[in-house]
C-alpha cells in the first residue's frame, strides 16, 4: 500500500451525454492541478468529452489534455504492465457504478495496493449518510470496493469545488469590465440593470412554452440565454423556428431569447455568474449553479421508476428549510411544476416576487456547502484506508 497517493485512474461510461463525463473531467483536473496526481481518465465516448474539451482529438486512443492523460476505454481493454507508471493506480475511481474491465480488476487484486472507489450519483436522501464509505468485498478476489457518496451534509463526501472558484466568481461579479468582456464574447450588448438575465439549460420539457409565456407577458424585460442542447428544438418551436442554432435570436413581448454555442465548463461558470436566475439540469450544472450563489431551478434527471422524485424532494427540504413560508412555497411549486412538465409559467410570478430572499439563501447555501470538499475528502479517505491496511499488516 502506497503511503501517499501519486496516481489515479478514473473510469467513465458516458450515459447522459455530458453529466457523467462532466463530473469525471472536473475531478480529474482538480486532482491533477491542485493535488499533483498523475491522472488517467478512461472514457468510452470521446465525442462527448470533446464537447467539454474542444482541443481533444476524437481519433486518438491516448492523448494528454490540460494535464490529464485521456484514454479511449474500449474492448478489449489494453493490457497493463504489472508495475510502474502504466500499471494500475493507487486510487481507482469507478464513476457512477460503471463496470471496470475484468483484466483491470484482476490486476488490482494481484498488486493489492489500490483503493477502489465507486463514486456514486449525487443525492440529498438521508440514507446516503448511512451508506457513505461502506465496503463491498469482491465475491472471489481479495479486493474491497468502497461506496463514496457526494452530498450536501458533512456526513457525505461533499461536492467538487476548485480552491479558487469563489475568488474568481466574486472578482467577476464585482468587475464591470470582466462582465462587459463576457457579454461581448457572446456578441450581446451588456444588458441594463432592469433586465432579468436567465440561463436555460435543460432536457426536453413541455412546460417551456408556459414559462416563455410568463416571461413574454410580464412587465420586466427578460433576456434568456439558451446554450445548444436537448431543449433547444422546443425553444425554437415556440417562435416558429424548426431549425434553431447558435446565434439565433428571438423576441416576443418582454422576452428576448439568444441561442449560444455549446458552452465548455469554464465559460459555463461565467454564464451562471452573469445571470440572475439559472435553470439547470442533471448533476454537474446543478452543482455549478449552487456555487454561483444565484437562485436556480433544477430539472433532475428523470428515471423510469420515478426515484428521481424522492431525490428532488429530499434536496428541496434541505435547501428551502430556512426560507420564509412564501419563498419556500414558491421554490417548491416552481421546481415541481418544471419537473413534471406542468404549469411552471403560472408559478413564475411567485418565484420572481421573492428573488431577494432567494438571492440571500443561495449565497449562504454556497458558503455552507464549501466546507465539505469532495476531492479533499476522497484523498483523506484514501489515506484512511492506507492506515487501516498498515494496522492490519502489523497485527498479523
Amino acid at each position: 500500500m502506497e503511503k501517499s497517493i501519486n496516481r489515479c485512474d478514473i473510469f467513465c461510461n458516458v450515459i447522459d451525454n455530458y453529466g457523467d463525463i462532466g463530473v469525471c473531467w472536473r475531478l480529474a483536473r482538480q486532482l491533477a492541478h491542485e493535488h499533483g496526481l498523475a491522472v488517467r481518465l478512461w472514457v468510452d465516448d470521446l465525442g462527448s468529452f470533446a464537447r467539454l474539451c474542444p482541443e481533444a482529438d476524437t481519433t486518438l486512443a491516448q492523448q494528454r489534455c490540460r494535464g490529464v492523460e485521456v484514454y479511449l476505454w474500449r474492448e478489449p481493454f489494453p493490457p497493463l504492465p504489472p508495475k510502474g507508471a502504466r500499471g494500475v493506480a493507487g486510487l481507482v475511481v469507478e464513476a457512477f457504478a460503471c463496470k471496470l474491465p475484468q483484466s483491470y480488476i484482476e490486476a488490482m487484486a494481484a498488486q493489492q495496493r489500490s483503493v477502489w472507489i465507486n463514486l456514486e450519483y449525487l443525492s440529498a436522501e438521508s440514507w446516503v449518510e448511512e451508506c457513505h464509505k461502506l465496503p463491498s468485498p469482491h465475491p472471489s478476489l481479495p479486493l474491497t470496493k468502497y461506496f463514496f457518496f457526494p452530498g450536501f451534509t458533512r456526513k457525505t463526501g461533499g461536492l467538487l469545488l476548485e480552491h479558487d472558484l469563489f475568488a474568481r466568481r466574486d472578482a467577476f461579479q464585482n468587475d464591470v469590465a470582466q462582465q462587459q468582456a463576457f457579454w461581448q464574447s457572446l456578441g450581446i450588448e451588456m444588458p441594463d440593470a432592469e433586465t432579468l438575465k436567465i440561463s436555460l439549460f435543460g432536457y426536453e420539457n413541455a412546460a417551456l412554452s408556459g414559462l416563455f409565456d410568463a416571461w413574454a407577458n410580464g412587465a420586466q424585460p427578460v433576456l434568456c440565454l439558451v446554450p445548444e442542447g436537448r431543449i433547444l428544438p422546443q425553444a425554437g418551436q415556440y417562435f416558429g423556428d424548426t431549425a434553431p442554432r447558435a446565434g439565433s435570436r428571438y423576441t416576443c413581448g418582454s422576452l428576448q431569447v439568444r441561442v449560444l454555442p455549446f458552452v465548455e465548463q469554464e465559460r459555463y461558470d461565467e454564464l451562471l455568474w452573469a445571470c440572475d436566475v439559472n435553470v439547470v439540469r442533471g448533476e454537474d450544472s446543478c452543482v455549478r449553479a449552487q456555487w454561483a450563489g444565484r437562485p436556480f431551478v433544477w430539472q433532475i434527471y428523470p428515471q423510469h421508476d420515478a426515484v428521481h422524485w424522492r431525490k428532488l424532494q429530499a434536496f428541496l427540504e434541505l435547501y428551502s428549510a430556512p426560507l420564509g413560508t412564501a419563498a419556500r412555497q414558491a421554490v417548491q411549486s416552481l421546481w415541481c411544476e418544471w419537473n413534471k412538465e406542468g404549469a411552471a409559467g403560472e408559478n413564475w410570478p411567485a418565484f420572481a416576487a421573492v428573488r431577494a430572499e432567494l438571492d440571500a439563501r443561495a449565497q449562504n447555501w454556497a458558503r455552507e456547502l464549501a466546507k465539505n470538499n469532495l476531492a479533499l475528502n476522497l484523498l483523506d479517505f484514501y489515506r484512511e484506508i492506507g492506515r487501516m491496511r498498515a494496522f492490519e499488516i502489523e497485527g498479523q
